[in-house]
């Protein structure tokens, strides 16, 4: 029933955690999720503790750990990282390959069925993103995977050249608890948030209906500029305020 406005930390690997926190803070955004390449590397346990108590000290939620992990090699790291970090949610890919060229479709989903297990049992979720070159590039494989795999959270983002129709066709299918907010065109280039006010406005209305909290997350701002993030920022807390 709310929508609860943040940025993925790697919108800006060039800052570090303080500087990212700060900025949070500054554009009133409410949660991070935080990146496992740059600013929480993976086993890196003394920074996770770091960065959880430096969110915690500012009033910023971790929205989740989001790792790189594409459901093959070593869970545990991942799932220690994100304790110590204080999150509840993992942010993993469906694999390596999309839907239409992943040769043995089972191994994947049968590793997040295990590592769904895993962190469930440390009171962590796991989620994937809606994300090309893996099993959720399309609804119709995105659908079945959740629906083999039921313990699995969707995120959902808009692909290059996705329609308003796609969209709102995709957020009742797929009830994701996050969305990443950008503003590409059909070349992906990045543009002002505001610019996509058609697509975003009727999103954010949808999970503003949806029940429990969800996340509105920014990420890829034009130049990975600060001040262009506080412009999106702005664009977005107003858009959450009175979704359309």
């Amino acid at each position: 029933m709310s929508v609860v406005t943040g940025l993925v930390s790697v919108t800006f690997r060039q800052l570090a955690p303080e500087e990212i926190i700060a900025l949070a803070v500054a554009c009133g955004m409410r949660a991070v999720e935080w990146g496992g390449d740059v600013h929480v590397p993976v086993g890196d346990l003394a920074r996770a503790e770091e960065v959880a108590r430096q969110c915690a000290d500012a009033g910023i939620a971790v929205e989740a750990y989001g790792s790189y992990y594409r459901a093959t090699g070593d869970f545990e790291p991942v799932l220690d990282t994100t304790l110590a970090l204080g999150a509840t949610r993992i942010r993993v890919w469906a694999g390596e390959r999309g839907s239409a060229e992943e040769p043995d479709r089972a191994a994947v989903v049968d590793d997040l069925q295990r590592v769904a297990e895993i962190a469930g049992r440390h009171g962590v979720e796991i989620a994937v993103e809606y994300h090309a070159n893996t099993l959720t590039d399309t609804l119709a494989s995105a659908v079945d995977l959740f629906e083999k795999v039921p313990a699995l959270k969707p995120y959902w983002q808009p692909p290059v050249g996705s329609s308003l129709d796609d969209a709102l066709e995709a957020l009742p299918a797929l009830t994701p608890v996050t969305a990443h907010v950008f503003s590409w065109d059909d070349q992906g280039d990045r543009l002002p948030l505001a610019a996509k006010a058609e697509l975003w406005r009727p999103v954010l209305g949808q999970l503003a209906g949806m029940q429990g909290t969800r996340y509105a997350l920014l990420e890829f701002v034009r130049d990975d500029d600060p001040a262009v993030f506080a412009e999106d920022a702005a664009t977005l807390r107003e858009w959450v305020s009175a979704p359309g």
